[in-house]
């Protein structure tokens, strides 16, 4: 089995890296990214040899590159990844071209491309806004606010349309190869650490939470299915333990269950933990950032899936982080 990961080498991407070559050793990982931030996380991973790992240096724009390395999957065994993109309000609202060419561009000829099996990362972001109360489920129709979104579910609807799997994922928190502080959870941990304040706008907006351990293990889940005939002699899907399970074609909501909360419910959940937080609210000013949404992961979870790290622990694994760095005085570089 070979996986191709583009922009493999981000926050999400060396850890997905890393869960599939511990948890497969016949697989092989090639990562295809640009290195756009200089990054140097997967500096550890050329101890595995090149049957096993193989970084490709390439833009995922340039569609000659992009196709050479399509060509040389097996559409029977091995599996796309299309993580590379501009990722967040920002970013994509300072170069709408390069989202769209990045985030929608690349995965609609990705699509158009290959017959491997594509397993595609949206976000649920994608929600929009609600009034934080109903859970939106897959069949929630999507009503993005942001470049980012858009562009990210005009993917989706490609990715579907040819009869792939879409995980829609909740904001995603815990340590990285290739570290992200501006996430919620990791931004927030932060300020308790470092500044011990925080000011928050919009504070009763809520959002779903996931640990990146439990996305990479998601897309773990969607490999282990196999085509099987029932007694009737129909073709079924299971996964590795006998559960019916068919992906194909199929989104599903991806996030910590028990972490619907607000900003200012994270905040208390944070203050837990370093008891002299000290939590403000202010109505002067507001947050670009609009999303409100709390979100059901049950269609996921009925397969077999299962978060494993809770918000409490993740909470904990960035404060100790972030003590050890700011004790050695080490600049957050790659954040």
């Amino acid at each position: 089995m070979k996986v191709l990961i583009t922009g493999g080498a981000g926050y999400l991407g060396t850890v997905l890296t890393e869960e599939i070559l511990n948890r497969f050793p016949y697989a092989k990982v090639i990562v295809y990214d640009n290195l756009m931030y200089k990054q140097d996380g997967l500096f550890s991973f050329f101890k595995y040899p090149k049957d096993r790992f193989e970084f490709v240096y390439g833009d995922v724009r340039d569609k000659n590159s992009l196709l050479e390395q399509l060509q040389k999957l097996d559409k029977n065994n091995d599996y796309v990844i299309p993580l590379a993109a501009i990722v967040g309000f920002p970013a994509c609202a300072r170069d709408e071209k390069l989202a769209t060419a990045v985030n929608f561009e690349h995965v609609k000829y990705i699509v158009q491309s290959t017959k491997c099996r594509i397993i595609y990362p949206n976000t649920n972001s994608g929600y929009g806004v609600s009034d934080g109360e109903a859970h939106c489920t897959e069949e929630t129709p999507l009503a993005p606010i942001s470049v980012y979104g858009k562009t990210k579910c005009d993917a989706e609807e490609w990715v579907l349309g040819a009869g792939h799997t879409s995980l829609r994922l909740a904001t995603v928190f815990g340590t990285s190869y290739r570290f992200r502080k501006d996430l919620l959870v990791n931004d927030f941990v932060l300020r308790a650490v470092t500044d011990s304040c925080i000011t928050l706008f919009e504070s009763s907006f809520k959002r779903n939470f996931i640990h990146i351990r439990d996305v990479a293990h998601a897309f773990i889940h969607m490999f282990g299915h196999r085509p099987h005939p029932n007694n009737e002699g129909a073709t079924i899907f299971i996964d590795d333990d006998n559960n019916p399970f068919n992906p194909y074609g199929q989104p599903y909501n991806v996030g910590l269950s028990s972490a619907n909360f607000s900003k200012f419910e994270l905040c208390d959940k944070i203050k837990d933990h370093v008891p002299g937080f000290v939590i403000t609210t202010s109505e002067i000013n507001s947050d670009p950032d609009k999303r409100n949404y709390i979100v059901s992961n049950e269609k996921l979870e009925a397969t077999g899936w299962e978060a494993r790290v809770d918000i409490d622990k993740g909470i904990e694994e960035l404060i100790r982080a972030y003590q050890v760095f700011n004790k050695a005085n080490v600049k957050h570089t790659n954040l």
